[in-house]
C-alpha cells in the first residue's frame, strides 16, 4: 500500500509542477485558478508522501517521489508545453526511470 501511495504522491507532484507552468502562461483569474490547483496538488502530494514514509525508508521514498515527479513533469513539458524531446533528454529520462525501478527492486 505504501508504494501505491508513493506513486500517487508522485503523480500529484507532476500536477503541482504542471499547474505552475500553466499559471506562468496565463494571467488574472485564470492564473489564480492554476495557483489554487498548485496548492491543492502540493498538499495532497505532501500528505501522501508523509503517509508512504511511515513504512518506507525516507531516502528511497523521497528519491522515488522526486523521480516520478521529474519524469512526469518532463513528459508533460514535452507533450503539453511543447518543450524539445531530443535524444539526450530522452536518454537521461530513461536512465532516471531505470534508477527508480532499481530503488524499488532493492528496497524492502
Amino acid at each position: 500500500m505504501s508504494w501505491f501511495l508513493l506513486v500517487i504522491a508522485g503523480l500529484f507532484e507532476v500536477g503541482f509542477a504542471s499547474c505552475l507552468g500553466k499559471a506562468k502562461e496565463t494571467s488574472g483569474a485564470t492564473s489564480t485558478w492554476w495557483m489554487a490547483g498548485f496548492f491543492v496538488c502540493l498538499t495532497i502530494s505532501m500528505a501522501l508522501l508523509y503517509k508512504a514514509t511511515q513504512n518506507l525508508p525516507i531516502g528511497t521514498a523521497y528519491a522515488v517521489w522526486t523521480g516520478i515527479g521529474a519524469v512526469g513533469t518532463v513528459l508533460v513539458g514535452i507533450f503539453v508545453f511543447k518543450e524539445p524531446a531530443d535524444f539526450w533528454r530522452l536518454f537521461f529520462i530513461t536512465t532516471l526511470i531505470a534508477s527508480i525501478v532499481g530503488l524499488k527492486v532493492v528496497s524492502h
